[in-house]
């Protein structure tokens, strides 16, 4: 898979996911996950990609690594909530960062969730993405 990940085909019951990542091979691995549990996925390697495609987007999630390039994925949570884009979407932090100030940052820029990727198995991300956005 590439940087601009795709669901072959929309998918009527399952969510419209945006995985934010600039590591390729953890993108496409949470983007296969999601894709096998019967999600659509997109991908952004950056934060003024995943800007973009959320300004042109509806997702049901939005994904986010902390350390990214140029703009990290708080940042970018902050730069889309001043921009008054946060709409319906569910924001979740997916990042190995596990420090309580990162945790903290996240819920202060209402981050709806909080995944720590060591802590957690592909499947399980998906599970917990799913439980976020039932709420």
């Amino acid at each position: 898979m590439d940087a601009e990940i795709g669901c072959p085909r929309p998918i009527s019951n399952g969510m419209k996911v945006l995985l934010v990542d600039d590591d390729a091979f953890l993108r496409d691995m949470y983007a296969t996950k999601f894709m096998e549990f019967g999600h659509e996925v997109e991908g952004a390697t950056d934060a003024k990609t995943a800007f973009g495609k959320i300004k042109e987007g509806n997702y049901d999630a939005v994904l986010l690594d902390v350390i990214m390039p140029s703009q990290s994925g708080l940042e970018l949570l902050k730069e889309i909530n001043d921009s008054g884009l946060k709409k319906n979407s569910k924001y979740i932090i997916l990042s190995n960062q596990s420090e309580s100030s990162d945790r903290a940052m996240a819920g202060k820029l209402g981050a709806d969730g909080y995944i720590v990727k060591a802590e957690s198995i592909p499947s399980d991300v998906v599970k917990k993405v799913e439980e976020i956005c039932k709420k």
